[in-house]
């Protein structure tokens, strides 16, 4: 696991930006894991602006983003469809065949979950996942007690998730206590995963999920077991790591290896 610690919460977004789009360049059928939150709403600005500005095209690109509330329609002001045409699809040239978020309003829920899987798996599987954590440690909405081996499915919300998200739905009796979720298991099928954090709010989850136990209890640990995940984050958010000056030390090492090749 590779963790990086950037100077502010707009570098951690450009950081990510930067590389999500030099997955998009070199690979001519890219397909995104994509997801939602404060964090990645950076990521996505950024995003738009290479679009914008320095041509970056997603026109052959393909995106899955991890979940999905049950019982919203795709144009709920609260609906994840809705935030990500608001931050992101509506401003570049990823076509609408192209990406993909689970229907909050399937009929049969468990089935649109199956469907969400098979469809990942006919695209090739995901090659960059991008990802955010909850305060307990979740990612997706795969809650503390999860499995690690899951696949995408309905989930139960925990109450802390609940908690976290009533401030968008103006009272928790609002929030949505079911989700359609990539599972654990689909999320470390990706070939490269990328989690961002910001705020000293998710120093504790960070903390458990780069240096404690892998468990089911902090379902991000499992990323430790990902053979590709790199964590960037801000100051405040990597407060809890005992080993923060050792990851400052390693991606100064990986600088001068990068500098060295380049002159071989």
């Amino acid at each position: 696991m590779r963790v990086m610690i950037l100077r502010d919460a707009e570098a951690v977004a450009a950081a990510g930006a930067q590389r999500l789009a030099e997955v998009v360049r070199r690979n001519p059928a890219p397909v995104l894991g994509l997801a939602t939150g404060g964090t990645v709403g950076g990521v996505y600005q950024e995003l738009i602006r290479l679009h914008r500005e320095q041509g970056l095209s997603l026109a052959h690109a393909r995106s899955f983003n991890l979940d999905e509330y049950l019982g919203l329609s795709a144009d709920d002001p609260q609906s994840y469809h809705r935030f990500m045409f608001e931050q992101l699809f509506a401003h570049v040239d990823l076509p609408r065949g192209n990406w993909q978020v689970p229907d909050g309003m399937a009929m049969d829920p468990r089935a649109e979950g199956r469907r969400y899987e098979a469809a990942i798996e006919a695209a090739g599987g995901i090659d960059i996942q991008l990802l955010g954590i909850g305060r307990d440690g979740h990612i997706g909405f795969n809650e503390p007690g999860s499995s690690l081996a899951s696949r995408t499915r309905v989930k139960a919300l925990a109450e802390q998730t609940r908690r976290d998200n009533a401030r968008f739905f103006g009272a928790l009796e609002r929030v949505p206590r079911l989700a359609i979720t990539m599972g654990v298991g689909t999320i470390l099928s990706a070939r490269e995963c990328l989690l961002l954090a910001t705020g000293e709010s998710k120093a504790v989850a960070i903390a458990a999920m780069v240096e404690g136990p892998v468990t089911a209890l902090v379902p991000a640990s499992a990323l430790q077991l990902h053979p590709a995940t790199t964590v960037i984050l801000d100051p405040a958010a990597a407060s809890g790591l005992k080993l923060a000056e050792y990851y400052r030390a390693a991606e100064e090492a990986e600088a001068e290896l990068r500098m060295l090749q380049k002159e071989a």
